[in-house]
């Protein structure tokens, strides 16, 4: 107020899970990003299947367990490959594609008795592993319409050729060839309307931008996750590409008209964005380095 800010765009997830966008509107600051309650389908990942299986958005099979040893005893049934998650914030790093039994009982003790994550970590969901290739599908959406940005495709695992352990995201491409204009189309119609109207049908207005995880299996489109903000490293990917002009369109999402929107205007050239990360990432690693030669690169 003091600065006479016209427009907040907030990045990370923890402010707006905290609530930071209630606190902006009730003192009608202009402000971009979903509010606390619509924030909860990337704070909660238990909220976000739940709301998944409730309004038909198709998703892997889960579980949800507040108790290790049950979560144990769930894993020698199902057997592995699959996938465990905390159910809260953990920095993009809080899900383990198991490969093995042990891997997901390992990550099970990491969560939920070692605590690894702190609270995000006293619940966890297990779930099928899907098979396929990833897209990362965004969105700008007032809560009434969408209007998509262009795809992408993000490279999580830390080494060379999908190997080694997940990341908040090692690279990425923009488009994303995989996906074609009719699959768009789809993914758009199954799974980003879907949980938007849900949302509004719960009472929760979701404004702002959604990215949805998606894997493109078999048997179609299904939602791995959703994150609430431009995702990383998509957004650096996806964002150079956008012709239009970004504040027009964010403002008109913070104050639900899309109608003075057009469509958005895109490069058609590619984008990549590659993330170079202190040695040791995800697990414990350097912080505070000062990065030197750019000059050289």
């Amino acid at each position: 107020r003091r600065e006479k800010i016209d427009l907040t765009v907030v990045g990370p997830e923890a402010a707006l899970a905290a609530g930071i966008v209630d606190e902006f509107e009730k003192y009608g600051l202009k402000i971009f990003g979903p509010n606390k309650k619509a924030a909860q389908l990337e704070a909660s990942k238990v909220f976000a299947k739940q709301l998944m299986e409730k309004y038909k958005v198709p998703t892997a099979d889960f579980r949800v367990f507040d108790n290790a040893a049950e979560a144990k005893k769930y894993i020698e049934k199902i057997g592995a490959p699959c996938v465990v998650k905390a159910d809260g914030l953990a920095a993009g790093k809080g899900v383990v594609v198991a490969d093995t039994v042990a891997e997901a009982m390992g990550a099970v003790s990491a969560m939920m008795e070692e605590k690894v994550f702190g609270a995000a970590g006293s619940k966890i969901i297990i779930e099928e592993c899907l098979r396929g290739q990833e897209a990362s599908i965004l969105g700008f959406t007032d809560s009434k319409e969408v209007i998509a940005l262009a795809s992408a495709q993000d490279h999580k695992r830390i080494f060379d050729n999908d190997l080694g352990a997940n990341t908040g995201g090692m690279g990425v491409y923009s488009p994303a060839p995989v996906v074609t204009a009719p699959l768009l189309k789809e993914i758009l119609e199954k799974i980003v309307y879907r949980a938007i109207d849900g949302l509004v049908k719960e009472g929760i207005i979701y404004k702002g931008v959604l990215y949805a995880g998606v894997m493109l299996t078999k048997d179609g489109p299904k939602a791995l996750e959703f994150n609430v903000r431009f995702g990383d490293p998509e957004t650096q990917a996806i964002l150079p590409r956008l012709k239009s002009d970004l504040v027009e369109v964010m403002l008109a999402a913070s104050e639900q008209k899309f109608s003075r929107v057009r469509i958005l205007d895109w490069d058609n050239r590619a984008c990549v964005c590659v993330v170079c990360a202190a040695g040791g990432y995800p697990g414990e690693y350097e912080k505070g380095k000062e990065i030197l030669g750019l000059e050289e690169v």
